[in-house]
């Protein structure tokens, strides 16, 4: 079977945009696994660098600050040029990056090299569901390369915990950068070989540089405030100073869109209900996951001690739950019920597994707490976010695909990482009050988390309450021929239209 996309002048054999997604797929597991693969070589990266306490969180910081700095513009440069050069820039980028974190030697580099890898994560990220969304027009189609997708976002972090706990432990810190490299040429030359580029709009000579460096200055010094809170406080004068500033600029950058002919980020594109609404539920969700996953590590080792690899392990029920929706289940329910339908249940499901995980206590078993709060997570996870996503681009017309691609990307990576640091300093904050009232030090540790797991859950209801709210019109959320003109529709969906 052959179709025609609104991007592209000639068809497509079924068997190459199957082969694309794998490789574009492959570019977001790499992301994915970097964000938490790092995590557990931060001890021995302190150890060999000579790193201080206050100096090794930049080796996360640095690349989190340029990753959700230029998400957006990487989405709209895909637009423009071409979403197939960005993707392969981004991946070339990234990968330059990762051989020389392996070999650094010193912790500037060390850091330096991590910002340029968060850049080329960002260029590769933000064009990604746009690739999808415009190889994939029919909307059968779209929820099983959907569902793909969304397994590799969330079983690449409990697959990044599992391999750097190996490669540290094994090896050397140094292979969680140096394995990225032979992935990452391989993912450059399939890409190269098997994305279909796109007819982007071109660099015109009114386009809107002005609003590409207020958009990029407002994400840096936003994200820059948010990772930094921790350390300065969040009623400090650095961060409201930091968070002030971001916010003029990004006033700023509203103001000069809504004047000029030729903006970076149309306004109009704000107004799609199915975008901005899925895009928040999206933030929430991924708030409340995003806190479970990083409180449920923390828990496992300086509770329950865990090693690395023991708690990649653990968290093995929620990636398989994850991969079993993802392998056709979950886009099966939305061909019969519709996603808005689909993911309702999967976020009571998803909350459910919040809940469960707020019980455990400093004496809990791995069975049935700990592997029932994940398997409802990856349950839930799995019936989520794939509906979600394809919600928030069914409207979407197909030449912005690569901006809102980047709408939804920023949304959730900047709540995320807002949303994570609010919940884990209240959870730190927690354990600490228990611990000044006499309980036990792991005891205290437990009951903290276990505040955070409840807040997770809230998230997650309050996303339950935008779907409900503004999500109300089931016919919003399945309009896929939105993408397209008639003209570029295929002769059967001419025909069914």
């Amino acid at each position: 079977m052959k179709i025609h996309r609104s991007l592209y002048e000639t068809p497509v054999s079924d068997w190459r945009r199957w082969l694309t997604l794998v490789v574009v797929c492959f570019g977001q597991l790499m992301i994915m696994v970097d964000v938490t693969i790092v995590n557990v070589a931060l001890p021995s990266i302190q150890r060999d660098l000579h790193f201080t306490p206050a100096t090794l969180s930049w080796v996360v910081n640095a690349y989190l600050i340029t990753y959700g700095s230029f998400l957006l513009l990487a989405g709209r440069a895909g637009d423009l040029i071409g979403r197939k050069k960005v993707f392969i820039a981004g991946i070339a980028v990234f990968t330059v990056a990762s051989a020389l974190s392996g070999l650094t030697t010193d912790e500037v580099m060390l850091i330096v090299a991590r910002a340029l890898q968060g850049f080329g994560a960002a260029l590769t990220g933000g064009v990604i569901i746009a690739l999808i969304v415009t190889d994939f027009p029919r909307p059968h189609e779209r929820a099983q390369a959907m569902s793909l997708f969304t397994f590799v976002i969330a079983g690449g972090g409990s697959l990044g915990l599992l391999a750097g706990g190996l490669l540290t432990q094994m090896i050397s810190w140094h292979w969680i950068f140096f394995i990225n490299v032979p992935i990452g040429l391989a993912t450059i030359l399939l890409g190269w070989w098997l994305i279909e580029e796109n007819q982007g709009a071109g660099l015109s000579r009114d386009i809107d540089f002005a609003g590409s460096i207020l958009i990029s200055a407002a994400m840096m010094v936003g994200v820059y405030a948010i990772v930094t809170a921790s350390d300065h406080g969040w009623a400090s004068l650095h961060t409201l100073g930091f968070g002030t500033v971001a916010v003029v600029l990004m006033i700023a950058f509203i103001g000069l869109e809504a004047r000029i002919k030729n903006p970076i980020l149309p306004l109009r594109i704000l107004r799609v209900r199915s975008l901005t609404g899925a895009s928040a539920a999206r933030a929430l969700i991924a708030t409340g996951g995003f806190t479970a996953y990083f409180l449920g590590a923390l828990y496992l080792q300086h509770v329950k001690g865990y090693d690395a690899i023991g708690t990649g392990l653990a968290f093995l029920p929620q990636t398989v739950a994850l991969g079993v929706m993802s392998m056709g289940i979950t886009s099966r329910l939305m061909r019969t019920f519709g996603p808005r339908a689909v993911v309702i249940p999967g976020m009571l499901v998803f909350a459910a597994g919040m809940v469960v995980l707020s019980t455990l206590d400093a004496h809990s078993n791995y069975f049935p707490g700990i592997f029932g709060g994940y398997l409802l997570f990856g349950i839930g996870a799995g019936m989520s976010f794939m509906p979600l996503l394809t919600i928030a681009m069914a409207q979407v017309p197909a030449a912005e695909a690569g901006l809102a691609s980047g709408i939804a990307n920023v949304t959730m990576q900047v709540t995320a990482a807002i949303g994570l640091a609010a919940l884990s300093t209240i959870a730190t904050n927690r354990g600490a009050v228990l611990v000044a009232q006499g309980q036990p030090l792991a005891s205290a540790l437990a009951g903290g988390y276990q505040l955070g797991f409840v807040l997770a859950a809230a998230c997650i209801a309050v996303a339950l309450l935008v779907v409900l709210i503004v999500l109300r019109s089931p016919a919003a959320a399945t309009a896929p021929r939105q993408l397209h003109t008639r003209s570029e529709l295929t002769t059967a969906e001419a025909e069914a239209a």
